[in-house]
């Protein structure tokens, strides 16, 4: 029988020694650390979605010139600030598209002869003339260019002069993003159009105009050898006055368009 009052004296149970601590507080570093990783997980995924904006962007453009004719490029919009910096008053830049239809074959035929004899073929890098730069500056020779056509386009068109390791690679990206997205023929339309072949003077447009007073339509293949052999330089050398290297790079270019098999060697 329960006694009354039983439960008042009944002893306190004694705490089990399998009971678990109670948790302590997290340290202050560990919070610390659980905040980092949280931030790098959100800085992560900040640039992913920039470089994936970055990306659809610059294809979104590619993509577009490859039907409209660019405005402008970035070239020229480097030498009209340059001009404007330095006070060149009487400087007018002189630029006008013109289509594929309305150019001479042997423009474009030149300056393949001249400047990239491998383009038909090639996927925008000629890995072989790249090759053989690296070995030659090994060997103490200057450095010269390897660029395709490929390349100079997309480097006159979406960025400046240089030669920085940031703008190789951003030339790298955008010629992949061209030779994919542009069939051969394009490439080289806009290379003509685009192309400084006089001070200030861009395109076979407006240097057949300037030049030669013709129409791109009505260039001939000595005209065109000579637009083609001022590229390296075109504010020093001149086609309307070749010095004895434009001469003598004309000539050979010539010689380069003919062996080529001629303007059957263009893309179609």
């Amino acid at each position: 029988m329960r006694r009354p009052g039983g439960d008042f004296n009944r002893a306190a149970p004694r705490p089990s020694p399998y009971t678990l601590p109670a948790p302590a507080d997290p340290a202050p570093s560990a919070i610390m650390s659980t905040a980092s990783r949280g931030f790098a997980r959100r800085l992560l995924r900040a640039l992913g979605l920039a470089a994936l904006a970055w990306i659809a962007l610059t294809w979104a453009v590619v993509l577009l010139l490859r039907f409209v004719p660019p405005l402008t490029s970035a070239f020229m919009i480097e030498r009209s600030i340059g001009a404007w910096v330095r006070g060149e008053r009487g400087f007018h830049l002189r630029y006008r598209w013109t289509p594929w239809e309305k150019i001479a074959p042997v423009a474009p035929l030149a300056m393949v002869a001249s400047e990239d004899q491998k383009f038909p073929y090639h996927h925008g890098f000629d890995v072989e003339a790249i090759r053989d730069a690296i070995g030659e500056a090994e060997d103490g020779e200057r450095l010269r260019g390897a660029s395709t056509i490929s390349q100079q386009v997309a480097k006159n068109l979406f960025l400046w002069p240089g030669r920085s390791f940031v703008r190789k690679g951003l030339e790298a990206y955008f010629t992949v993003l061209i030779e994919a997205t542009w069939p051969k023929r394009r490439i080289l339309e806009v290379y003509v159009n685009i192309a400084e072949l006089g001070d200030g003077i861009y395109g076979v447009g407006a240097a057949s105009e300037a030049f030669f007073h013709t129409t791109p339509a009505h260039l001939s293949g000595w005209q065109a050898a000579l637009l083609a052999s001022v590229l390296p330089n075109p504010r020093r050398l001149h086609a309307d006055r070749p010095s004895p290297y434009v001469l003598r790079h004309a000539a050979w270019t010539q010689r380069q368009m003919a062996q080529l098999g001629g303007t059957s060697y263009l893309p179609q």
